[in-house]
């Protein structure tokens, strides 16, 4: 038998009854859909992620005060000596560092005129909106100190001076941070939210001030930009050996920016995977539907399967014709799930354009050759059942 005559045998046999092979194909074709969706999702959050923390550069060492002692339930914080500030002016002092931005982060009252808020307050360096490729809406960032001592002045975050000043310009009006007076210097761009914390609405006043504020001794960290060309474990090596002669031990911890992007990506790519893992168990309701109409299709056609193997076709052929009926059903119906997945994809960007969907062409190429396989797997045993019939009983039990 010719590979064509095989191929207009099944097409023949699944046309024949339409209603059921479509509605047997619609099982695979909403596991592929909720695969391809649930992807798409899940590549989309990894993408948003991950451009969210690249925006503020991938050529950082973040330098944070303790050591993980070992012992106890996964380590405790061992006491250190903390970060100062004079500790991050020399990080900046290091051949190829580009920016130091040191950090210190805590919550408190902001006022003007006659409205007031409770927001986060971030301590930091002149140098943050070089680092974090931060752009002012108004004004200018935070200016560097002068003899030791930075002056009294804020940035606000978009959000935050739209709700204290409404339309009008801050730049240049007064303050009260925690109680103390400030100048506003600027207004930054809106940068939107970052892992639930939003980038709009801080306020944000130089690290020896909010040391002041917070009554606190130390920095919680330092991030140091270096410049492009410079390896990241040669510049983290140098950055060791300034604090560890500086502190006299190694009491502090650092990661670089490509590290905890390269944790971040594994542990996202693996929620992908999760994701579409849940989304493949709708295949095995296709996988069942396969199975049911292959087995009935056999019972239905065992006359036909003796007259073939009356007429010269072998046991080999017979399982191809069955194993390729269930091939071109799953194979239907992954074109159609894609399809679906792609209306939908299309559909809910123009919905909810602030959901993070990004379609992945190695993962949908995935999900057809395991549509695939899912019809072979699941077509396998009613095929080998039709190819071991023996002739002339299934004429006889066909004619009955």
């Amino acid at each position: 038998m010719r590979w064509r005559d095989g191929l207009a045998l099944c097409g023949s046999a699944l046309l024949s009854q339409p209603l059921r092979s479509l509605l047997t194909l619609l099982g695979v074709a909403i596991g592929i859909a909720a695969v391809g969706l649930l992807t798409a999702m899940g590549e989309g959050l990894r993408g948003r992620v991950l451009d969210s923390f690249a925006q503020f550069g991938t050529r950082v060492v973040t330098v944070r005060p303790g050591t993980l002692s070992s012992g106890g339930m996964g380590g405790v914080l061992a006491s250190a000596r903390p970060l100062s500030i004079a500790d991050a002016e020399a990080l900046g002092r290091l051949p190829r560092a580009e920016a130091v931005v040191p950090i210190i982060q805590g919550n408190g009252d902001i006022q003007a005129g006659g409205r007031q808020r409770r927001v986060d307050i971030l301590g930091t360096g002149s140098q943050l909106a070089a680092a974090w490729r931060v752009r002012m809406d108004q004004g200018r960032f935070l200016p560097p100190s002068r003899d030791g001592r930075t002056p009294a002045y804020v940035v606000l975050g978009a959000k935050l001076a739209s709700e204290l000043f409404g339309d009008s310009s801050p730049v240049g009006r007064r303050v009260r941070v925690g109680g103390a007076s400030f100048r506003v210097a600027g207004v930054m761009e809106a940068k939107g939210n970052l892992l639930g914390f939003d980038l709009d609405d801080i306020a944000y006043i130089p690290v020896d001030r909010a040391e002041q504020l917070f009554n606190r001794e130390g920095l919680v960290k330092v991030h140091v930009l270096f410049e492009a060309g410079v390896p990241a474990p040669a510049f983290a090596e140098s950055v060791r050996r300034l604090l560890v002669e500086r502190h006299g031990r190694e009491d502090f911890r650092m990661t670089t920016q490509d590290d905890l992007l390269g944790s971040l990506n594994r542990i996202l790519a693996s929620l992908t995977l999760g994701v579409a893992a849940l989304g493949g168990i709708s295949l095995l309701v296709g996988a069942v539907g396969i199975f049911t109409i292959m087995t009935t299709t056999v019972e239905e056609r065992t006359a036909e399967v003796g007259l073939l193997r009356a007429i010269g076709a072998g046991p080999r052929q017979v399982l191809g014709l069955f194993l390729t009926e269930a091939t071109l059903l799953s194979v239907s119906g992954g074109v159609l799930g894609l399809a679906l997945a792609l209306v939908l994809v299309v559909s809910l960007r123009g919905w909810m354009p602030g959901l993070p969907l990004e379609p992945d062409l190695s993962l949908v190429l995935m999900a057809l050759g395991l549509s695939m396989l899912v019809g072979m797997g699941a077509g396998l045993a009613p095929a080998r059942r039709a190819a071991r019939l023996h002739p002339v009983e299934a004429l006889r039990a066909g004619g009955s």
